[in-house]
């Protein structure tokens, strides 16, 4: 072996003493009954010594693999608070040794088809279509079989797909609220017709009608985007409808929400309880006061449609499949009971 060269098979094999095929062997974990359990751990102990690493590249090509996999995302990759699904794929793919390329398209369907051209080219052996929220997506052509859709859906069950349950953190949000005795609830829905805004707003109902609460529609406002509809809405729902509690489509609308309350003299939670949606990092836990809310589970997704996709990739041929990821109730300090007087 020469200084600067990588080491082989063949230098592993001449420090342990056996024929390269034996390390070959040994390091692909094929059981073989001639290599004893002594041998095996010499030639471990020597692949370590001179740190070993077997080319990815050769042996991909032996299986008509490259060990790579392409994200293409919408916004995720310039997200903060959305980033931990690239960091789950990035580490289920390195624990199965595949390295992971990515492009951020900005939502643009000509910078979609050029990356899904380009990775085609690289021959990538599939592909984690993401999104940055909840939506049925149309997927561009040339993806081919191996793919898998994060946090997202299609119109038809064509590929396996992982999205949180939207419908179940909202039941779980105003469940909470309902348990500290609050019977007049306010939402604050985004004021697009999103998948998340119609599942969110049927958890509502959800919870509503199984603790015996009637549905008023009055009780619920949709607030574009932004501080001062949000705030705007949140008065109106406590000032026309009479709300104790809101519950808000995500965390920023809970904040704008907030601003709203306290301009107007009231406090949250003595006057009005407020629960958010996402968990959004410096956002929710650092909210006056911190804010009680519902997790995104961004992780777990990701780490499910990562080892989803290495699965299909494996030869694994199931039905597709829409994996809804629970959502956990964040508790903080913005849900107290309602004021005596009822005010």
């Amino acid at each position: 072996m020469r200084a600067g060269q990588p080491v082989t098979i063949r230098d592993v094999a001449q420090r342990a003493g056996v024929s390269s095929a034996t390390v070959s062997l040994v390091l692909n974990n094929v059981a073989d009954s001639r290599v004893s359990a002594a041998t095996a751990e010499r030639v471990r102990a020597a692949a370590s010594e001179l740190a070993y690493a077997p080319n990815l590249v050769a042996r991909g090509l032996r299986r008509r693999r490259t060990n790579t996999i392409a994200v293409l995302s919408d916004e995720i990759a310039t997200t903060p608070f959305a980033s931990r699904m690239i960091g789950a794929i990035q580490d289920v793919a390195m624990r199965n040794g595949l390295l992971v390329f990515m492009v951020n398209t900005a939502g643009d369907p000509e910078t979609e088809r050029s990356a899904v051209v380009a990775f085609n080219q690289q021959q990538v052996d599939g592909f984690v279509y993401a999104c940055l929220y909840h939506r049925v997506v149309d997927l561009p052509p040339g993806l081919g079989s191996n793919v898998v859709v994060l946090d997202g859906r299609t119109r038809r069950p064509r590929f396996p797909a992982v999205v949180p349950d939207d419908r179940g953190g909202a039941r779980a949000a105003v469940t909470e609220l309902l348990a500290h005795g609050h019977r007049r609830i306010g939402f604050v829905n985004d004021y697009s017709a999103t998948v998340a805004a119609d599942l969110r707003l049927k958890g509502y109902r959800d919870a509503l009608r199984e603790h015996g609460v009637r549905f008023d529609k009055r009780a619920v406002r949709n607030a574009e985007p932004g501080l001062e509809p949000s705030a705007e809405a949140a008065v109106r729902l406590h000032e026309d409808a009479g709300v104790t509690a809101l519950f808000c489509f995500n965390d920023r609308v809970a904040i704008g929400a907030y601003h709203g309350l306290r301009r107007h003299g009231l406090a949250v939670p003595r006057d009005v309880s407020v629960v958010g949606f996402d968990d959004q990092e410096f956002v929710a836990d650092y909210a006056d006061p911190p804010l009680t809310t519902v997790a995104l589970p961004h992780y777990a997704m990701g780490q499910w449609a990562a080892e989803e996709l290495i699965e299909r990739i494996n030869g694994g041929t199931d039905q597709p499949r829409v994996c809804e990821m629970p959502c956990e109730l964040v508790r903080r300090g913005s849900v107290g009971p309602p004021r005596a007087d009822g005010t």
